[in-house]
């Protein structure tokens, strides 16, 4: 079972015992956080999209750290100018570890592709048909 959830406003593929480094939370180390803007759930091959969540779907986590990512080196030139600039950057993380996925029985499933061929059938057969042009035969060139 996996889920598509939007997290601190990037999304993430989930799934149980699964630890993902997000932007930083404001949750404290140890507590535990929901996540209720789940866009995709897949339970065992039955899909369930959201328009745009899947309503009554979360996922619960536990927050196991706050960190700094790996530096970052912004360098800008401009060659003859005598322009340089250096800065660097290091983005602020949470650690967190996905605990379980809970959906909803009562979410719309998406629709099957088949509904949308007959639909496509029948705008063919109301539009006029146009006959073609005859083909032009070949001669045959026969060498004497």
């Amino acid at each position: 079972m996996y889920a598509i959830v939007e997290i601190a406003g990037q999304q993430f593929k989930v799934s149980k015992d699964l630890k993902v480094y997000v932007h930083r939370l404001s949750n404290e180390e140890g507590s535990k956080v929901s996540f209720d803007k789940v866009l995709l759930l897949d339970d065992n091959g039955t899909i369930t999209l959201g328009a745009p969540a899947v309503e009554g779907a979360s996922v619960e986590a536990k927050v196991l750290q706050h960190l700094k990512g790996d530096k970052v080196i912004v360098f800008k030139k401009k060659r003859r100018k005598g322009y340089k600039k250096r800065n660097g950057h290091r983005q602020y993380l949470t650690q967190i570890v996905i605990e379980g996925i809970t959906g909803a029985g009562t979410a719309k499933k998406a629709a099957p592709k088949k509904e949308a061929a007959p639909a496509a059938a029948t705008e063919e057969a109301d539009a006029p048909k146009v006959k073609k042009a005859p083909k032009a035969k070949k001669e045959e060139d026969t060498q004497e």
